[in-house]
Formats: C-alpha cells, sequence, structure tokens
C-alpha cells in the first residue's frame, strides 16, 4: 500500500517514543489515527489532543471504525506486542496491510534522504542534536526521534526539506529495514541479547546494517568499534572520537558550567564550537551529530550556532534542580556503558560533591547478562539505591533480582535496596546534594514529584 493511498492508520502500542513520532506524522498527512496502549501516559494523552483516537483497553470492538477497512487502513506495531494481542490478532485474520515501526521507517528513507544514527547508546542525543542543527539552517529537515526535543516539546520534525533524521533501532533488527543515505554508528556494546543470543550476532547485524548504505553515501562510524563493517561501491567511509579520527575535537574547555572545543573536521574545522547542553559525553555526541550535518551540507555557522542552541532530550541527562542546594536529574540510561558514561559525566561535574543515584535495572535478561557491567559502572558513585527490576516485555528468570548488582558493588560504598512504593517516602526523610534517577523503566514517571518534594526542602 502506497502512503498516499491511506485514508487511516491504526498503532498498536501508540504510546512508545518512536510510535508516537510516526503517529504524529500521519496526523500532520490528514488521515485517521487510532491506537492501543496499555496504560495512559504524557505522550498518549499529547496524541489524543492533536486528534489521535486511542483507547487503553485490549478490545477489538474499541477500534475506530475508521481503521476497519483492510483496503484503506494501516496497521503498525511496535516487536514488544505479543503474537497473542486480540487486536493485533484481528488484523491479521482480516487481511489488513500490518508493518512493524521500522518498516514504515525504511519507506521514508527511501522518499527522502535519511540520516540515521546506530548504536546501542548515544543514539536518541546524536539523531536529536543533527535533527536540530538541519532543522535551524537552510537545509531544513524531518526528524523521527527516540526521546522527546527541548527545543521543540516533540520527537517529531516536520518540514518540505529532502532530509529526514531518524534513530536507527537495533532491537529486533528493526534498522534493517532502513534505505540510509548516511549513517552514524555510535557505539556497538553487546545488547538485547534475549533477541540476538550471542556478541557476534549482534555485531553482525551492525555488519548488515553498513551494507544498506545508499551509494555516493556515508558512514560515520565512532574509531575502535569491534564490529566490522561491509559498505556497498561508492559509499564514503570516515570515523571520529573524542581526541582522533577524522572527525575529533581539540582544546577541550570545560569550566563555570560551561563545555568548549575545536571541531577539527576534513573539510573545515571550527574553532570555539559551545556545547549548549554541557554534558562531557555530548562532545562525541556532537562531533558525530556534526559531521553527519557538515557532509549534508550545513555550514559551519549554522553547525556553531545549532550546537550552542542545542537544549537536550528529555530523560538524558536531564537536569531538573541545578542550584546550591541540590542538584536533580534525570537519565534513560539503561546499559552498562550508557550507565558508566552518565556516572563518569557527573562525577566529572561535581567532583568535590556526594552523588546518589537510585537505579531501576531494566530486564532480566539484561540484568541477568550485565550485572557485574552494571555495579562496576554504579560503583563510580557515592550511594547507590537499587529498586526492583522492571520487567517491561519479560517474566522473571529464577535467581535474576536487583541483589545480584547489590552483591557487586564496590566495598565500602553505601548501597541498599527498596521497594519502587518506597522512593517517595525515602525522598522525603533524607537529604541528598546530588541525585540522579536511572532507567528506562517507569521511575521516570515519580521524576515531578522528587522534583517537588526537593524543592520544598528547606
Amino acid at each position: 500500500m502506497e502512503i498516499k493511498d491511506i485514508k487511516a492508520v491504526y498503532f498498536i502500542g501508540v504510546g512508545g517514543i518512536g510510535m508516537s513520532a510516526i503517529a504524529r506524522y500521519f496526523i500532520h498527512c490528514g488521515v485517521v489515527v487510532g491506537g492501543y496502549d496499555k496504560t495512559p501516559s504524557t505522550l498518549t494523552r499529547q496524541l489524543e489532543k492533536e486528534g489521535a483516537l486511542i483507547h487503553y483497553e485490549e478490545n477489538v470492538e474499541e477500534i475506530p471504525h475508521a481503521c476497519r477497512r483492510p483496503e484503506s487502513s494501516l496497521i503498525i506495531y511496535t516487536p514488544a506486542i505479543p503474537e497473542s494481542h486480540q487486536e493485533l490478532k484481528y488484523f491479521r485474520d482480516h487481511g489488513f496491510e500490518i508493518q512493524k515501526r521500522a518498516q514504515v521507517l525504511g519507506t521514508l528513507t527511501r522518499k527522502h534522504k535519511g540520516l540515521c544514527v546506530a548504536g546501542t547508546h548515544g543514539k536518541t542525543t546524536t539523531s536529536t542534536m543533527c535533527a536540530h542543527i538541519m532543522h535551524q539552517s537552510h537545509l531544513d529537515c524531518n526528524a523521527f526521534l527516540g526521546g522527546i526535543s527541548k527545543n521543540y516539546g516533540t520527537n517529531y520534525i516536520l518540514s518540505d526539506s529532502d532530509y529526514v533524521v531518524i534513530e536507527a533501532d537495533e532491537f529486533d533488527r528493526s534498522f534493517h529495514w532502513l534505505s540510509p543515505y548516511m549513517t552514524v554508528i555510535t557505539s556497538t556494546d553487546p545488547d538485547h541479547l534475549d533477541i540476538y543470543g550471542t556478541k557476534e550476532a549482534y555485531l553482525d547485524s551492525f555488519r548488515h546494517y553498513t551494507e544498506l548504505i545508499q551509494p555516493q553515501g556515508a558512514l560515520i562510524i565512532h574509531r575502535g568499534l569491534e564490529m566490522q563493517e561491509n559498505l556497498p561501491s561508492g559509499v564514503h567511509r570516515y570515523d571520529y572520537a573524542l581526541n582522533e579520527g577524522d572527525f575529533h575535537a581539540e582544546n577541550i574547555r570545560i569550566a563555570n558550567g560551561e563545555i568548549t572545543f575545536d571541531f577539527i573536521s576534513p573539510f573545515e574545522s571550527i574553532k570555539n564550537v559551545q556545547l549548549g547542553q554541557p554534558v562531557p559525553i555530548n562532545i562525541e555526541n556532537g562531533i558525530a551529530a556534526m559531521a553527519m550535518a557538515q557532509l549534508a551540507g550545513c555550514t559551519a555557522e549554522e553547525l556553531r550556532i545549532g550546537m550552542k542552541t542545542y537544549a537536550g532530550v528529555e530523560r538524558r541527562f536531564d537536569f531538573k534542580i541545578k542550584n546550591d542546594r541540590h542538584v536533580f536529574l534525570s537519565d534513560y540510561a539503561h546499559h552498562p556503558k550508557e550507565i558508566y558514561q552518565s556516572a563518569r559525566s557527573i562525577r566529572e561535574l561535581y567532583q568535590e560533591r556526594k552523588i546518589t543515584a537510585i537505579f531501576q535495572p531494566h530486564l532480566y535478561t539484561r540484568t541477568r547478562d550485565f550485572y557485574k557491567d552494571f555495579a562496576d559502572a554504579l560503583s563510580l558513585l557515592d550511594e547507590v539505591i537499587l529498586t526492583e527490576i522492571y520487567p517491561a516485555r519479560e517474566l522473571p528468570i529464577e535467581g535474576v533480582t536487583s541483589q545480584l548488582i547489590y552483591d557487586n558493588l564496590r566495598p565500602g560504598i553505601e548501597k541498599q535496596i527498596i521497594q519502587k512504593d518506597q522512593v517517595l517516602p525515602l525522598i522525603k526523610s533524607r537529604d541528598f546534594d546530588v541525585l540522579i534517577v536511572l532507567g528506562a523503566g517507569d521511575l521516570d514517571n515519580m521524576v515531578p514529584d522528587i522534583t517537588r518534594i526537593l524543592n520544598n526542602k528547606k
């Protein structure tokens, strides 16, 4: 079915960050948008305000009538939805065209010049940075992002530009549907081993992804990754890193809460680039974003202004309070390398202060596979408070609990395990210097309450 023939689109799992961006695209196109999600959220409520017809009960009768016509309805679902889902089964049984979210994004990369960002971690920040640089430049762009841009208050940018910025998700091999014009690969630390089985299969998935880059396109890959690329003829290859590579930084200055560096490029280097969100890890993310935007045709001044005015992504090193009494931030980090980078950055910013993390592990399989790595990363901090594992799509695994991480934290670190419903009472009863909430689960729903409690402390 061609996009122009679609009269209604129905999303199973519409509240997901990636799904909601595509829902907004179709709302803008003027078609009927309906959807199911398990629970209401800020995203689903916003989509309803924008015109989406959403319900929260797994019930075929709740599907809008406009979405029940096989000849004109497209059904989009996320891989997290089980095959036994009643509504998905209904659509399969009645001959509807059903696509994964990634298939739709793949169609868009063939309609536009896709600027894609893949990697185990860093892809949301890097793609959002690139989208902001492009959007405020003479080139402009469309964008489908994996987080809410603080510059635009949304995970979706629409324009008449020929470019589309897309976060390329490796979960369930989703990024194999894409046809990138250019792509960044930030990292390939093994993850999603419940899907891939082995590290080798995970790395091979990235190799296959590089085969999908369009001729005359470009790969911008972090230097030193373990994966082996296999590029089509005509694709240009560049590498980047903090201090070395075709694209890198020199003369890095971190002082007074600001970060400035010189961007070194084989095309045109730029002095005194200022990070709008001054977090050390964002230097590398910024190098990758600037490299892709520069290759697309952004000018030096557009790159400089874009980086300076970049405001960040919600739940990515997201400061909620920053004053002399309290520092409080929320971070989506849920892989050991992400936790490590987050902990290292916050330690670099607040060297003389006590840093406490509340961490909600995400997935039993990820905890089972990486509990020692989680413990090592969290041990960079002064105090660690663990909650129970957020299961997402998984059933419990015998013997896999937060205790595995707890038992492997470095000797001498302050530590405890609490239930999620004990978090707010703990915040009320304690004083904190620097506090960070970590994880991809639902602990972030408490962030507004935590912010309010800390602001009310005298």
